[in-house]
């Protein structure tokens, strides 16, 4: 009976076990199924077209330095960058993205997949701002140039002194302030003009670094090629040294404007009129300079070459010609007087077209002032745009 008994409950305990190895079985296939649809839905929205952009073909969106995943996914979310915050972080988790995020400014394409975004930020290919102030600007003209950079932010109080600014090209970001940008530009000048001050040679003129920068912002106005400015450089040295006026027309122009294009020939009464800067009325340097000087200028008054020229005038090619005594200068400016002729359709010996800075006693002669655009003319920022004048100017 006790064998029976064991014999007959066997099948009993058996049936149990195998219900609930076929309902785990049955689960773990409804699982599977489950997983699978889940895995495709999300490798087809992980690879799936985005969000159209609102405007144009792309969508800027600025992440802040710092972000984590949860305010990096609803900034992109708020863009209209993202459809789901939940699948993005889901998909920065699963692919270890979310350790790799980099801020920045960043132009997202428009429909750009979830995988394109997260690679976009994981890269760090950020949209980069540059601002450049070029040689020879004047502080004004700097103020002017990061007033039309919309990125930027905040107001510039006061304009900076002249030539306190050294001219470079900056990287900026959105949302920097103007005064940022105005005291990187501002350290600049103070590193570079110690390292260029602490180099200087015997031959220069100058006694303190503040008399460099004026006397290179002059050299630096004087010509547009780099490779005239240590001979320029020279040519003032030399008249420094021996008490000779400069007489330079862009200090004529400075005492003007204060640093704004002229945008004309200077006059015979402005030449003749009395300002701190006309280095035609003042001896020695003017009191300021009359712009922002670029490195090589200052390094070529602070190591000008040795040279016995005193004088020089345009010589029609863009670049000037040199001469060591006053017949050799009057001689160039003939030559120049005679190419103005040309230019202008007269016929030889006729009378030319007034040139300023060409008189007897006055060492240089100069195309117009760069001036301002003409209506309607969008040029880009460092641009120069030369008028040139029809007619003689008014004495």
């Amino acid at each position: 009976m006790f064998g029976r008994f064991r014999g007959a409950g066997a099948p009993k305990s058996s049936q149990p076990r195998s219900g609930r190895a076929t309902a785990l079985l049955a689960a773990s296939a409804t699982f599977s199924v489950f997983l699978i649809v889940a895995l495709v839905a999300a490798w087809s929205v992980f690879y799936a077209p985005g969000p159209q952009a609102r405007a144009g073909e792309t969508t800027v969106v600025t992440l802040p330095s710092g972000a984590g995943v949860s305010a990096i996914a609803a900034n992109l979310k708020a863009a209209g960058v993202i459809r789901s915050t939940d699948m993005f972080k889901a998909a920065a988790t699963l692919t270890g993205a979310d350790r790799k995020l980099r801020a920045g400014e960043y132009e997202v394409p428009s429909k750009a997949s979830l995988r394109s975004v997260l690679a976009l930020l994981v890269d760090g290919k950020v949209v980069r701002h540059y601002v450049t102030l070029p040689e020879g600007w004047s502080s004004a003209q700097a103020v002017d140039i990061l007033m039309a950079q919309p990125i930027l932010t905040g107001e510039i109080p006061d304009t900076p002194e002249e030539g306190s600014l050294w001219p470079d090209t900056y990287e900026i970001a959105r949302g920097d302030t103007r005064a940022s940008v105005i005291a990187r530009m501002t350290t600049a000048q103070a590193d570079n003009l110690a390292r260029l001050w602490a180099a200087r040679s015997p031959r220069t003129v100058v006694r303190s670094p503040e008399e460099a920068v004026i006397l290179a912002s002059i050299v630096e106005k004087e010509t547009a090629v780099a490779a005239e400015r240590p001979r320029v450089a020279a040519v003032f040295s030399n008249r420094l040294r021996l008490g000779m006026r400069l007489e330079s027309d862009p200090t004529i122009v400075y005492g003007v404007t204060k640093g704004r294009p002229l945008g004309r020939g200077v006059r015979r009464s402005e030449l003749d009129r009395a300002t701190p800067w006309n280095t035609y009325q003042i001896d020695g340097l003017p009191p300021t300079p009359i712009a922002n000087p670029g490195g090589e200028a200052i390094a070529a008054v602070l190591d000008p070459p040795a040279s016995n020229e005193l004088f020089f005038v345009a010589d029609g090619s863009g670049g000037h010609a040199f001469a060591r005594t006053y017949d050799e200068h009057l001689a160039n400016v003939a030559r120049w007087r005679e190419i103005e002729r040309r230019k202008a359709g007269l016929p030889p010996g006729a009378p030319a077209p007034a040139v300023p800075g060409t008189s007897p006693g006055v060492p240089n002669a100069h195309p117009p002032e760069p001036a301002a655009a003409p209506p309607g003319v969008n040029v880009p920022p460092g641009a120069q745009v030369i008028r040139v004048p029809q007619s003689a100017p008014a004495q």
